[in-house]
């Protein structure tokens, strides 16, 4: 990945295209016109993201496959890295045009306008994918600074970068020590090191739309929300509707009810989760961990829909404690179980990690004795407060206490707590590679 000021020569050709191709579309009587505006806009954003993203890994894949069966076929690969944000821009973009052409909204007349829609910096490089209904009319209204959201917008950044720099960025170091070097180490060792990448993964990425999130509303833009405490599902489909929401809800506007949604046979349903959550997989990496790593977040999805699984319908009043937590654990084992092919290298990978998991009794590897107990640390604080946020959003204590003092106290705690153990050399945002 990697950010060159040539490649916003792609990203105003990609506004072009789809402010054009929408225009016509909305000017055209024909609706086979509309579709072939449509589909021209379609396949030249999803080439561009095909060419930078997925081009070198199609031509490895199946040009190796053809070889295995004889056929000798080869082509260059691209040698240019991936543009930052190009699948978070492109999607958004593809988004608008699809929702034109729905007559979901009206085609945006003004082209400053529309062109700020696709490259509004906040959420540019790692979203939220923002829905043209939600960002377009803000963006014509006037704005004057509002204190109270000014405040609102810079807590949430001060959380964000708690999440990443002292949760996600700690938690990285131990992570990358153990999966770097699998060979050496335990199941114990294993164990916690996927527990922590579940924990790093989710502070980065919510760390990140915090911040993005808070910067905007410091501006006077609301964006939409994008994790709602996710480790607190009681199952998988629920676990999709708590995390990275703006992609979730994407996928399942312009992929899943496309393909018939639930409006079809259950088999074809059945299809048609399995398709779109591959597709998902597909969209987070050129790499077929992330594939399997959709495929088997989709069969989790069909597996509860067959046996009607789905708890987090139930109000939580109706819930029994031990079933409740069950319940949460279940969906958390699952989860974590898919996060090893997410952050694994390969195949083999993964699979010397689950074979590690299971065979290899030993001591556990600590590593820094700092860096552990910090993120251990860090994961404690992480849940007092989504948990407090998550079952007891009635009690106005610490960061929502009814007393400025205690407020403003608790994030001055949180300030300091950034700049006594966060990780300034943590590198990037894992979701920017996206």
């Amino acid at each position: 990945m990697n950010w060159q000021p040539t490649y916003a020569i792609l990203i105003f050709f990609s506004t072009i295209v789809t402010y054009l191709c929408a225009y016509k579309i909305e000017k055209t009587e024909k609706k086979w016109h509309k579709k072939k505006y449509l589909i021209a806009s379609l396949i030249i954003n999803l080439s561009i993201l095909f060419l930078f993203k997925y081009y070198n890994f199609f031509n490895t894949s199946v040009f190796g496959l053809l070889q295995e069966l004889g056929i000798r076929v080869q082509l260059p690969n691209f040698k240019y890295l991936l543009p930052v944000g190009i699948s978070f821009y492109t999607f958004q973009a593809v988004g608008y045009t699809i929702d034109v052409y729905r007559g979901d909204i009206k085609h945006e007349k003004h082209f400053g306008v529309y062109a700020l829609f696709v490259s509004f910096f906040p959420q540019l490089v790692a979203g939220p994918i923002e829905r043209a209904k939600n960002l377009l009319p803000q963006f014509k209204t006037y704005k004057k600074f509002d204190y109270e959201k000014a405040v609102v917008g810079v807590k949430l950044m001060v959380w964000g970068f708690f999440m990443k720099l002292v949760v996600a960025d700690r938690l990285a170091i131990y992570v990358n020590s153990v999966y770097g070097n699998v060979e050496y180490h335990s199941s114990i060792s294993l164990l916690t090191a996927t527990l922590f990448f579940a924990v790093q993964i989710y502070c980065d990425f919510a760390g990140y739309s915090n911040i993005a999130i808070g910067c905007a509303k410091v501006m006077g833009f609301d964006l939409m929300t994008n994790f709602r405490r996710p480790y607190f599902a009681q199952s998988c489909a629920e676990f999709w509707q708590r995390w990275h929401i703006s992609l979730s809800t994407w996928f399942r506007d312009y992929v899943y009810i496309p393909l018939g949604g639930n409006q079809v046979s259950k088999n074809r349903n059945y299809i048609n989760i399995l398709i779109t959550f591959v597709v998902s997989g597909l969209w987070h990496g050129a790499n077929w961990t992330f594939v399997i790593w959709g495929a088997l977040n989709g069969f989790y999805q069909i597996v509860f829909k067959i046996f009607r699984f789905n708890p987090g319908k139930k109000g939580r009043k109706e819930r029994r404690p031990f079933t409740y937590l069950s319940n949460i654990i279940l969906t958390f084992v699952l989860i974590c179980f898919s996060w090893i092919f997410f952050r694994a290298d390969s195949f083999s990978h993964a699979f010397e990690i689950i074979k590690r998991m299971v065979s290899e009794l030993g001591p556990i590897f600590i590593g820094d004795n700092s860096s552990f107990v910090y993120g251990i640390f860090g994961i404690l604080l992480l849940f007092l407060k989504d948990g407090f946020d998550e079952f007891l959003p009635e009690k106005k204590i610490f960061f929502s206490s009814s007393y400025r003092s205690v407020r403003t106290l608790s994030y001055a705690v949180v300030v300091i707590l950034i700049m006594m153990i966060g990780v300034f050399d943590g590198g990037q945002f894992i979701y920017f590679q996206f």
